[in-house]
């Protein structure tokens, strides 16, 4: 198929151009929301290519996927197409509800044509679809490889926009963890977290918007993997580090409940039950290891890729029919 979907979530984006199908990616010049093209830190595939909006209207699309509501808009100015009447569509839910939750309605709420897909049980659960046909397909990511080695005592933490995001990302827990181990922070816009929430350098250092085979080596080579997201779907940087081999300490907080097996490593809503298991594997490296095997295991089984490409499969042929 010609699928026609925006570069919105890089990281969930990188998995589903791995299959069979030709997608066309919006570019606009300025590589904005609505048309941010191929992704320049990922490798994607070669039938992953970027299409202007003026050369839309000369492709012939088969389905669109949609990830914002602004999305409908765009298909409609670019196209001259309504999704869900003349063009086959599906609505990929990424993020919880936000507002009055557990009553918040979402955007294709009052709509029976385009069929809304979830990413999490979670996100089925707490969003109110209203009309809209639901369906959940889990996350499969692009195996890195067994690479943990844990040479090094510190912490990985992989957290976008931290600064600004604040609470939802945990970033204010970050002191309590930094007190147990050092800490070493990947990911976007990371400018102003040590002074937003009074961070030793010395303990929290930084590491900005690496190419992402560059983060996965270096996550890999830091004892454990800590997750303390508050309020997100599914960060898929949970899942490719257990894929790493890594140990995980997260908070039992949404789709991790889920995602995450006792064995694994450490899942409490307690910080302090969270940070003596960062604080125990730092200690004991082989417990560190096996904790990791147990996660790459599970991670395998649950969120591989060829299981989220056949699922996506199933549904773009059922949405096209």
């Amino acid at each position: 198929m010609r699928v026609l979907l925006w570069h919105v979530h890089g990281s969930w984006t990188t998995s589903f151009v791995q299959g069979g199908h030709d997608y066309l990616l919006p570019v606009v010049p300025d590589r904005g929301a609505d048309g941010g093209g191929r992704a320049r830190t990922w490798d994607w595939p070669a039938n992953a290519r970027e299409v202007t909006p003026e050369q839309l209207r000369d492709e012939q699309v088969d389905v669109v996927v949609l990830q914002r509501p602004r999305d409908l808009e765009l298909v409609r100015e670019w196209l001259g197409r309504e999704p869900g009447v003349d063009l086959p569509a599906v609505f990929v839910e990424h993020n919880t509800p936000k507002g009055e939750v557990p009553m918040t309605r979402h955007p294709l709420a009052d709509r029976d044509d385009i069929p809304v897909a979830h990413v999490t049980y979670f996100n089925e659960l707490f969003w109110d679809s209203g009309r809209a046909p639901t369906v959940v397909v889990e996350h499969g990511v692009v195996d890195p490889g067994e690479l943990y080695t844990g040479e090094l005592a510190r912490a990985g933490i992989a957290i976008n926009e931290p600064v600004r995001r604040g609470r939802v990302t945990g970033s204010d827990l970050l002191p309590r963890f930094a007190e147990v181990a050092p800490l070493d922070v990947f990911g976007m816009r990371l400018a102003g977290l040590h002074e937003k929430f009074g961070l030793d350098p010395s303990r929290v250092t930084l590491h900005e918007d690496p190419p992402q085979a560059a983060m996965h080596a270096e996550l890999a080579r830091r004892r454990v993997y800590v997750h303390p997201l508050r309020w997100t779907s599914l960060g898929l940087s949970l899942i490719e580090a257990m894929h790493l081999g890594m140990p995980v300490v997260v908070l039992a907080s949404t789709e991790a409940v889920e995602a995450v097996p006792e064995e694994a490593g450490c899942l409490s809503t307690r910080v302090d039950v969270l940070t003596e298991a960062v604080r125990r594997f730092l200690s004991d490296p082989d417990a560190a290891r096996l904790a990791g095997k147990a996660a790459r295991a599970y991670a395998l089984e649950r969120y591989g890729l060829g299981r989220f490409l056949s699922d996506w499969d199933r549904l773009l042929r059922e949405v096209v029919r």
